[in-house]
């Protein structure tokens, strides 16, 4: 049998129901837009992340646009980011006219190395960004004190994060701002484009709103060139349903992780990941290390088993991104990680008979013949 990638249908089972009743309620309602479901789910989101305001938006990437726009990147600034990073983080800064900055990784965790961040810094420098990678968070302490004494807004990448959490505090709180996706694989996901941006600043949180409808507060009133970015209804009355499961479904994503650590301790010729000191991670993703990827990973994938790579060519390396003008060898680590990364399936319902088919697979191809399965792990 094969092993999805991930499965949203088993997610989508599980609050049908609820989607269903809330769905009635907004047709029977008419109100497609800005309907009472899109304040709840703000609210109860805020409140799940811990902070004051939510404001829900039309994608992950716009609501990274929009916190940058409102904590004062401009045309010509300039925004630190990891180069390990969905494109999107650099996108978002290229679309108001900012130069994104990317910078090295750490590599253990391949998040960003808080060194690099502090050696980039200049006069240009408009916002720094650090991405809270494969549901880990970044490492907070070092790069707010570099943000702090720089004077210098930290704007969080949290889209791959909700529910990750670092010394007890939940990614997206350490900065002025975060912006998180709800795209329908991650770890809050909705059923179609979707996203958030989260902030305890009253007054950005109020020019995020203006922004995402028109730069409008109020109807034919426009104070600011904005975008029509407004999270849709039906995404909301789907995120609410599934924000009740969140922490149920993070901690089956945990002891999938630890399930798979377990299995692959006597493979030889993979590198698991690891959480760092303080870190509890809500491995939106679990990504391995292999030589000989291409290979490994085309093999998976005639086995059955669903997998990914996040990602395969670094931000630099991108067509889209030549103007940078950084070619291979600038950032070592991102470069020598992209080669070797590969995702292996990971979704709340993921079964132990599943992983041990995942692993049997692996090991198979990386041994170069026929293994046998691993040993179980307790169920």
């Amino acid at each position: 049998m094969s092993v999805p990638f991930v499965d949203l249908k088993a997610q989508h089972a599980e609050v049908a129901s609820e989607v269903d009743a809330g769905l009635a309620e907004v047709f029977a309602r008419t109100a497609f837009i800005g309907g009472p479901a899109v304040g709840r789910f703000e609210e109860a989101f805020a409140a799940y992340i811990g902070v004051q305001h939510c404001v829900g938006v039309g994608n992950g990437t716009d609501a990274l646009e929009l916190a940058y726009r409102a904590v004062g990147v401009r045309p010509g600034g300039e925004v630190i980011i990891p180069a390990n990073t969905f494109i999107a983080t650099a996108e978002a800064v290229s679309r108001i006219g900012a130069v994104p900055v990317p910078v090295e990784v750490d590599p253990v965790h391949l998040l960003m190395d808080p060194e690099a961040v502090r050696a980039a810094v200049g006069p240009r420098t408009q916002a720094i960004v650090p991405v809270h990678l494969f549901g880990q968070v970044a490492p907070m302490a070092q790069i707010t004190a570099i943000a702090q004494a720089a004077g210098v807004p930290l704007v969080e990448d949290a889209a791959q994060a909700q529910g990750a959490r670092q010394d007890g505090r939940a990614a997206g709180t350490f900065g002025v701002v975060a912006g998180t996706s709800f795209y329908p694989g991650k770890n809050l996901g909705a059923a179609g484009d979707a996203g958030g941006v989260l902030t305890d600043d009253a007054d950005v949180a109020r020019t995020v709103r203006v922004l995402s409808a028109h730069g409008s507060p109020r109807k034919y009133e426009h104070e600011l060139i904005g975008v029509n970015s407004r999270l849709d209804t039906v995404q909301a009355v789907v995120l609410e349903a599934k924000l009740r499961r969140l922490d149920t479904w993070n901690a089956a994503r945990r002891a999938a992780a630890d399930r798979y650590a377990q299995l692959l301790a006597d493979v030889p010729g993979v590198t698991v990941p690891t959480s760092a000191a303080g870190n509890e991670d809500i491995w939106h993703l679990y990504v391995v290390q292999v030589d000989d990827r291409d290979r490994v990973l085309a093999e998976l994938g005639a086995a059955g088993i669903g997998v990914g790579i996040h990602y395969p060519t670094p931000v630099h390396l991108t067509q889209a991104y030549a103007g940078l003008g950084l070619a291979r060898g600038a950032f070592p680590v991102t470069e020598a990680a992209a080669d070797r990364i590969l995702s292996l399936p990971m979704f709340p319902h993921l079964t132990a008979d599943q992983q041990e088919q995942v692993v049997t697979a692996l090991a198979a191809a990386l041994s170069g013949r026929t293994a046998s399965p691993p040993h179980p792990v307790t169920r």
